[in-house]
């Protein structure tokens, strides 16, 4: 159960190349695979980077869903759309963002075992040792469980942020920021505050008042 307040780290997008960098490193020289297979959506960019890095030109994805937006949880993790190739055989690299929960690879692993690879190795950016889960590759391990948002999700989860702490009560994008930081430990943009802010009024789920904005529901 994710508590009300929890601190969230946002990750700007050198930091994520450069472990997207990391992980290929842990990988080189210790696994050759035949095809590298990215976890939807968080592990489009790692997967495209280590394949970068390692040389790798065999990448393809399967889509699991699991987390939503702002540390919102769909429930068991499935596959939403599976793999298009024969993998029978060969060896396969996972490659993911992060091992939460670690039901997301768990998932994942179950399913491509079933298409009977040769082998099959998992590499994520960050590692939380809360993950039932424990890949073999990772660029940093994550002791104490916080969320993180990365570059490539940072206005989908930071729209759902700004809905959690708005309210029926108008509030300026600095005060929304100021609520954000107490809550979250987070220190986001204020472009960032305020583009979510618009996208949760285009939405119908807010209004923009002269005084700032607010939630429709609590009108």
């Amino acid at each position: 159960m994710i508590p009300d307040s929890f601190a969230v780290e946002l990750v700007p997008w050198k930091e994520a190349v450069s472990l997207s960098r990391d992980l290929a490193e842990c990988i080189r020289g210790r696994y050759y695979p035949d095809l590298v297979i990215a976890i939807g959506r968080g592990g489009y960019v790692p997967g495209r980077v280590v394949c970068d890095s390692l040389l790798i030109t065999t990448l393809t994805s399967i889509k699991i869903e699991h987390w939503g937006e702002a540390a919102s949880c769909y429930g068991e993790a499935h596959v939403r759309y599976p793999l298009s190739v024969d993998v029978e055989g060969q060896d396969i690299l996972i490659v993911d963002d992060v091992t939460d929960t670690g039901k997301t690879l768990i998932a994942a692993f179950a399913y491509l075992q079933s298409l009977r690879p040769g082998s099959i190795k998992t590499g994520v950016l960050h590692h939380k040792t809360t993950s039932t889960f424990i890949p073999d590759f990772y660029a940093k391990l994550v002791p104490d469980w916080h969320w993180i948002v990365y570059p490539w999700a940072l206005h989908e989860d930071m729209t759902g942020f700004v809905e959690k702490v708005m309210t029926g009560r108008p509030a300026t994008p600095r005060k929304i920021r100021s609520t954000l930081m107490q809550k979250y430990h987070m220190k986001p943009g204020i472009d960032d505050v305020v583009s979510a802010a618009r996208e949760l009024v285009e939405r119908g789920k807010a209004e923009e008042t002269r005084d700032g904005y607010r939630l429709k529901d609590h009108l």
